[in-house]
């Protein structure tokens, strides 16, 4: 199984999220497991977010996260994108990675992501 720290949750609403994924997730009988990872990561555009880590499938976790987007109306940041680059800079770390930023399920922005400290820190953003 799977695991990451690269989704979070608008900030305020981590603990009903996050039951509402693991409930959703034994319904549809999936292995699947959310919860917080006790660190904020904000943005100017977009508000703070509360991370968080999971283990299972990567495509059924995006897919409950979106869909927890839109059903409890909130926003949600997904990450996991790299750009193609340079395999060097990204075996040490120094490469970038993308999230995306849903509110309600539909796609308001992008931000580009940092590890500080071992840590997720916004270095950019763009609405749209």
């Amino acid at each position: 199984m799977a695991s990451a720290d690269n989704f979070a949750i608008e900030q305020g609403k981590g603990d009903k999220t996050i039951e509402w994924m693991n409930l959703y997730a034994k319904k549809s009988n999936k292995k699947f497991e959310v919860k917080l990872e006790g660190y904020q990561l904000s943005t100017i555009k977009f508000g703070s977010f509360e991370v968080i880590s999971w283990k299972g499938d990567w495509s059924y976790a995006r897919n409950v996260l979106l869909k927890a987007s839109s059903k409890l109306k909130i926003k949600v940041l997904e990450a996991g994108y790299r750009e193609k680059g340079n395999l060097l800079s990204s075996f040490f770390g120094a490469s970038s990675e993308f999230a995306k930023v849903y509110r309600s399920g539909i796609l308001i922005g992008q931000l580009e992501l940092g590890l500080k400290s071992g840590k997720w820190v916004a270095k950019s953003e763009k609405s749209g």
